[in-house]
């Protein structure tokens, strides 16, 4: 590969968004990082995005590694920043819809920092479990003009350490936090999986409701009367509403069409108002339950939002899913989660970094990329997918990996390119298609 250090103007150009998260020196590097981590075909370790930046035999490998150990940025900062960009980009007004989700990066080695065995939903084993280092992500979902689902884009990242620390609930409630703090009076809307349960809910800002799967064995009950009049404490909740099947089998369903995961099907929806006192203290909530096959229900979802139609609360959880999706193609398709630092601010950034790169790949594709020309390409070169009508997320990669080639093939002459330069780009494409 040809490279001088030039980076295209358009990836510079997304990049920019996140220029004052950096010195002027960390700002080249991390810029030089980005792009290696998108050409390279190696393990993204820190030294092998080094390699595909082409900067191996002009840089020493500790510039990069100093980057993620010692270098002055905080990626919290950056994480708010990246957001800040993204809800900008939304419609005025419009719902700021967020995904939140852990997962686990394995790694090796008992010097890691915050590494332990813990849950991990990807592993082929029975028992689920991994060593590794578990991070809480917290994604904002967004309509792409060329995607049918909702594209979950990585802003805010916390690393759980553990026992003893805050829980991941607990970190996911201060990422949200923050989050609406960057979105002003934009209303956020939250969805996330059963365990994403926490009383900190009910303390959380004006302007942002939470919705998440219910566990089977929930303790629900009615909404506290009014005030009887008479002496004592008035009470904190009604009565004892039953086990989800007993609601179930007692709930009015109706028939509607909702969207999810891309298709409108037609299901029955039953709504209450109810309280869950154990999690949600005074908060009042709402209980839907969604029967498609089964005789009592198939989904429970207990949401804080007493306005939106349920249907477009089964839409929005339904769009949960694309978070995912990010987990899955930042290891695949990104490599993140490669690089095998142990240090503490080396492993609280590196993450961060690569997820970063993923959304910044999104955002560029987004503004400079052709999709129908990557659609029929790809078809031509693979006719048997004759459904495809979408760029995938290693369509944008290869995409911005060739422009990033292109733009760093510069000729000896202002003339015409040699023979070996010809050569040497043309390589370069073909290790990248």
């Amino acid at each position: 590969m040809l490279a001088d250090g030039t980076l295209p103007v358009s990836m510079l150009a997304v990049a920019q968004i996140l220029r004052g998260c950096f010195t002027t020196a960390s700002f080249e590097v991390f810029t030089q990082l980005f792009a290696g981590m998108v050409v390279t075909r190696r393990p993204r370790t820190v030294t092998g995005m080094l390699i595909g930046a082409g900067l191996s035999q002009t840089w020493s490998h500790h510039r990069a590694h100093r980057f993620f150990s010692r270098a002055a940025w905080d990626p919290h900062q950056m994480g708010r920043v990246l957001a800040a960009a993204v809800i900008e980009a939304l419609p005025t007004g419009a719902v700021v819809r967020v995904a939140v989700d852990d997962t686990l990066f394995r790694r090796r080695g008992k010097k890691v920092f915050a590494a332990m065995w813990t849950h991990d939903g990807s592993a082929r084993s029975k028992e689920k479990i991994g060593y590794g280092n578990t991070w809480v992500v917290l994604a904002i979902l967004i309509d792409l003009p060329f995607a049918s689902r909702p594209v979950a884009l990585p802003v805010m990242t916390r690393l759980w350490r553990g026992k003893g620390t805050p829980s991941r609930s607990e970190l996911a409630l201060i990422m949200v936090a923050d989050l609406k703090q960057v979105a002003g009076q934009r209303i956020v809307q939250v969805v996330a999986d059963a365990a994403y349960h926490h009383a900190g809910i009910a303390t959380l800002p004006e302007g942002i409701t939470w919705t998440t799967r219910l566990a089977a064995n929930a303790a629900l009950s009615s909404p506290a009367p009014p005030p009887s009049g008479k002496r004592g404490r008035p009470r904190k909740k009604g009565d004892r509403l039953g086990t989800l099947t007993q609601i179930a089998a007692g709930a009015t369903f109706q028939h509607v069409t909702v969207q999810r995961y891309g298709q409108t099907a037609n299901v029955r929806l039953a709504v209450q108002h109810v309280q869950w006192y154990g999690c949600f203290k005074d908060l009042p909530v709402r209980l839907i339950l969604l029967r498609d096959s089964s005789k009592y229900y198939d989904l429970a979802l207990i949401t804080t939002d007493l306005t939106s139609a349920p249907e477009q609360i089964i839409t929005a959880y339904a769009a949960r899913w694309s978070i995912e999706v990010i987990f899955q193609q930042a290891r695949e398709n990104l490599g993140v989660g490669q690089a095998r630092n142990r240090t503490a601010h080396a492993v609280e950034r590196t993450v961060p970094f690569g997820l970063t790169s993923y959304t910044l790949t999104i955002l560029w594709y987004t503004a400079h990329a052709n999709p129908d020309t990557d659609v029929t390409t790809h078809r031509r070169l693979s006719p048997w997918y004759r459904t495809k009508t979408e760029p995938s997320f290693q369509n944008m990669l290869d995409t911005l990996r060739r422009v990033i080639i292109a733009d760093q093939f510069s000729p000896g002459s202002p003339g015409h390119a040699t023979i070996e330069e010809i050569r040497a780009v043309t390589t370069a494409w073909a290790q990248a298609a």
